[in-house]
């Protein structure tokens, strides 16, 4: 069974796009390059529409120039890449290729093919809520960063249901930001207020 893994930057307040303010960059070092790294190590990547056109649009370029970060560039473009999308795509961007029929029965499926060991999704925010209120997502990586966006999507929306989540590692680095691995908890605390107060310590 192959195992799904999600990795997001996030920021104080819960943005998740990058792109929205100078949050990420700044934070960007060393030990967050070999995290993502790791993360990014997979058979498959399962992109949403436009976190593939973001990669698609980025990384064939930097592959191309050759720079220090062309053998990650070539890396992703030799995985086999699969898109999300209700619409039609053309995809240039070598190995890719659209998801076809219903998004969990087909990531279902590839979680259960056995040429299959790691399936990896590097933002893609729809996908990631999706497969987590499925079952189907075994590791949720943040990336937390110490500063806030101050605006931006968030991966956790207002009204969405309650996604109880077990901590698996906390590491911290240089800069102050915080990688978080979570995995879904199927059986969460349970209790309310009373049982809160009896576990007080006694004055």
């Amino acid at each position: 069974m192959a195992k799904i893994v999600s990795s997001l930057f996030m920021a104080l307040d819960g943005v998740v796009e990058p792109d929205k303010g100078n949050w990420h960059f700044p934070y960007f070092n060393d030990e967050l390059g070999a995290a993502v790294d790791e993360t990014h190590t997979a058979d498959v990547f399962l992109f949403g529409r436009v976190t593939y056109d973001s990669f698609a649009g980025a990384w064939p370029e930097r592959e191309s120039a050759g720079g220090e970060d062309a053998g990650f560039a070539k890396r992703i473009g030799d995985v086999r890449k699969i898109v999300a999308s209700r619409s039609p795509l053309d995809l240039t961007w070598r190995n890719s290729e659209q998801l076809q029929g219903d998004l969990v029965e087909a990531v279902t499926a590839l979680k259960a093919d056995p040429a299959i060991g790691k399936i990896a999704l590097s933002g893609s925010i729809s996908v990631v809520r999706q497969l987590l209120d499925a079952g189907l997502l075994d590791e949720l990586h943040l990336f937390v960063h110490p500063a806030t966006a101050g605006g931006g999507l968030r991966l956790f929306q207002d009204g969405d249901p309650s996604r109880p989540m077990k901590l698996l590692s906390a590491t911290p680095f240089r800069t102050g930001l915080l990688h978080l691995v979570y995995t879904p908890d199927p059986n969460p605390p349970t209790g309310g207020y009373e049982e809160a107060v009896g576990r007080l310590p006694e004055e």
